[in-house]
């Protein structure tokens, strides 16, 4: 570190500063920011869509509701009666060919295994039922 504490000619004329001069620099930076800023189209963040216009039509055909229970000894049940994993597939078959589908809902008991909870809804899914729901799962929340 150095300190300059005077002058080092003995003429004691000062010294030429060798320093650039940034002040017109940073104005002319501030200039082509302001162009810049003006100059570049403004984006909107909207999309416009076409609506229908009314009330929805009322859905009068009810969807039927299948109920399958999975109890603590792991024994699935279809609408209250027990099944083997052959007969709950040709079920979901015959459900999944339904127009509308009805809705399955999954009710497990919170001592049952997983890998039947997940047996049955891997098996669900890949017969062709898209409207299932699990129900009573606030058993499982510790």
């Amino acid at each position: 570190m150095s300190m300059n504490l005077g002058n080092s000619s003995a003429s004691g004329e000062p010294e030429v500063m060798m320093d650039i001069n940034t002040t017109p620099l940073i104005d002319v930076m501030l200039v082509l920011l302001v162009m810049l800023i003006i100059t570049i189209p403004i984006q909107l963040h909207s999309v416009t869509l076409e609506m229908p216009v009314g009330a929805p039509p009322a859905n009068l055909i009810k969807p039927e509701k299948i109920q399958i229970d999975i109890d603590d000894k792991n024994t699935v049940y279809w609408q209250g009666l027990p099944v083997s994993g052959t007969e709950l597939d040709a079920k979901m078959a015959l459900v999944a060919q339904q127009n509308p589908q009805p809705e399955v809902h999954i009710r497990p008991n919170k001592s049952s295994r997983y890998a039947v909870f997940a047996n049955v809804l891997s098996s669900s899914r890949r017969i062709g039922l898209n409207k299932i729901a699990v129900i009573g799962a606030e058993q499982f929340v510790q």
